[in-house]
């Protein structure tokens, strides 16, 4: 069994302890564990059946049941990690450690501990470019929409989500950020490239409109800050070490910048009314 060393908190002299050993789940919480894995699920006490957990998953005001399972499962759950209960104790979410787990399964043999830190999408800058794959775990936007805080509440909502996704998209797409890997629209060795060039150019010169109108609306304030977050993915961390800010104060900074930008898009998490009621998460 393995030892790790750590300091005593009260003496500050090494002291050791028994790592958890990584048991195999019993097939129910393994199952559960599925379940708390699609998106926005989580589960609750069962009010009409002592001993039981109810899973919904759904956002938005749309919440649809996905099973019911024992709560001792949920109990297994949070007790290896994989799952967190509020601060209420009235929900239970996955942890980073669960869907890190569901990666591993999903991979399989060799690749399974490399998958564990790996969320792959396939993204389109835009209607003419050629999808790309990349690596979600990599986002710290993907990360703010799914850290929950101890209310159950995700850091930033879809609005703003969307919002710096649109952001970065604009960016890549008017080549302000490097590129990485082949771009395949680019003139090649035997002369050939895109149709038109003069389409091109002007595609990325209203790209760069857009990424100026946006970071005008946010304000000079807050546009760095954007920048570095939704075009060259730093870390809320790395941001506050940069910019020698307190900790845990980029998270904040990020929500009035996000919030801001949703703004200017006109993204919001939900209509007002027949006449404001505006297309959301349209991607442009």
């Amino acid at each position: 069994m393995n030892i790790s060393v750590e300091q005593d908190p009260r003496s500050g002299a090494p002291s050791k302890r028994r790592a958890k050993p990584a048991t195999d789940l019993p097939p129910e919480a393994a199952r559960l564990l599925t379940r708390l894995g699609e998106p926005c699920a989580y589960a609750r006490p069962d009010p009409l059946a002592e001993g039981s957990l109810i899973v919904r998953r759904g956002g938005d005001g749309i919440s649809v049941g996905s099973g019911r399972f024992a709560a001792a499962s949920g109990r297994a759950l949070a007790a290896a990690d994989l799952a967190e209960w509020d601060a209420a104790g009235t929900r239970l979410t996955i942890s980073t450690a669960g869907r890190s787990r569901l990666r591993r399964q999903a991979a399989g043999g060799e690749a399974a501990f490399a998958a564990q830190h790996r969320d792959l999408v396939v993204e389109q800058e835009d209607r003419t470019a050629e999808p790309v794959l990349r690596n979600a775990a990599e986002n710290p936007l993907a990360w703010m929409v799914r850290r929950r805080g101890r209310d159950g509440v995700p850091l930033i909502d879809a609005a703003c989500f969307e919002a710096g996704e649109r952001l970065r998209r604009d960016m890549t797409a008017a080549a302000l950020l490097p590129r990485m890997g082949s771009e395949f629209g680019a003139t090649r060795v035997d002369g050939g490239g895109p149709r038109d060039p003069a389409s091109a150019a002007d595609h990325v010169i209203a790209a760069r409109q857009r990424v100026r109108g946006a970071l005008d609306a946010v304000g000079g304030d807050l546009s760095g800050l954007l920048i570095d977050l939704c075009g060259f993915l730093k870390g809320l961390e790395r941001i506050e070490v940069e910019r020698r800010w307190p900790a845990r104060s980029a998270k904040v900074v990020a929500r009035i910048a996000l919030g801001r930008l949703a703004e200017h898009y006109g993204l919001e998490r939900e209509a007002t009314g027949p006449e404001r009621a505006r297309l959301r998460l349209w991607r442009g």
